[in-house]
């Protein structure tokens, strides 16, 4: 005689404990998944000078997409600016150094028409606004995958050729192209000031220097 089959019900009620455990198991598994990617991940060197440079290039970009074109060719009149960069050089310098600094991270050749020496202004047929700021984007590119190749093991590791005699490590190379950079951005400030025009990066910044109460 064959066996009875079980009730219905009762197939019913093991199928649903199956299925109730097979889809807490890919509950946890996806909320494990989930707190993974939103826990923040552990800082590097590269993160670290990754981070910095961002800032920078949103001041920076933002303060050269500022000034007008036609005032691209500014020179400070009131002082002594005698032989000083006019607005348009600065970018364009500030943008062949980034190319000088970050080549050799990455074991690149300089780009045709940036020479490391005399005044590093870049190729003369940066002429126009826009071509002036391609150049200075994508002089940040180069840095943004420069800096990726940074690690504890390579970062104060001596590079074969530096286009800089007194630096000679990648991790030098990438932290002195911001102190170089910033220099640069803090004289674009005078020259978008003495030209009316509020940098970006300070607009809607309290004031630095706020007006004294009157005392009674």
């Amino acid at each position: 005689m064959s066996s009875p089959k079980p009730p219905a019900a009762a197939v019913l009620l093991v199928v649903s404990v199956f299925a109730l455990q097979l889809i807490r198991s890919q509950a946890q598994a996806a909320g494990r998944e989930i707190r993974s990617s939103l826990r923040p991940t552990e800082p590097t060197i590269a993160t670290e000078l990754d981070a910095q440079l961002s800032y920078l290039e949103g001041q920076f970009v933002a303060a050269a997409e500022a000034m007008p074109e036609e005032k691209y060719a500014f020179l400070p009149a009131n002082g002594e600016f005698g032989g000083v960069r006019t607005f348009a050089l600065q970018v364009r310098h500030v943008a062949t150094s980034n190319l000088i600094f970050f080549s050799p991270i990455l074991g690149q050749a300089l780009p045709p028409g940036v020479d490391p020496t005399g005044a590093t202004n870049g190729p003369d047929r940066l002429g126009t606004k826009e071509q002036i700021l391609r150049y200075l984007r994508d002089s940040f590119a180069l840095g943004h995958r420069a800096i990726a190749t940074i690690a504890t093991k390579n970062a104060i590791e001596p590079l074969p050729r530096s286009p800089v005699p007194f630096i000679k490590t990648r991790l030098g190379l990438a932290s002195f192209s911001l102190a170089h950079a910033f220099d640069h951005y803090g004289q674009m400030v005078v020259y978008l000031r003495s030209n009316g025009i509020v940098p970006p990066g300070s607009v809607g910044q309290p004031p630095a220097n706020p007006p004294k109460s009157s005392s009674r």
